[in-house]
């Protein structure tokens, strides 16, 4: 799992790409945290494009994420993501947060 983040505006915009699974959910979960408190901003952006596989790990870290923003009246934003990951994000409740 790669990470890159960068701050636009108000936004922290971060593009994933790789895997997002119990392997990598500790590193996401950290390099997200990280850029939240370094750069904070009322929206996280999740470029998922480059996302080839996600696991219920993966929306656990959208999730604490989403959580962590929600504390401080911030929001998230998924884009890009494929197809399938639409339908996990879909079953887990989470389809209101595509854009």
């Amino acid at each position: 799992m790669e990470i890159s983040c960068k701050k636009q505006g108000g936004r922290v915009v971060a593009k994933l790409s790789g895997e997002l699974d119990h392997h990598s959910a500790p590193q996401a979960r950290e390099a997200l945290s990280r850029a939240m408190h370094k750069e904070p901003a009322a929206v996280l952006v999740l470029d998922m494009a480059g996302v080839t596989f996600m696991d219920s790990s993966g929306i656990g870290v959208i999730l604490g994420r989403l959580k962590e923003l929600q504390r401080t009246g911030g929001s998230l934003t998924i884009l890009n993501p494929s197809a399938q990951m639409k339908k996990i994000l879909k079953m887990a409740g989470l389809g209101d947060l595509i854009g």
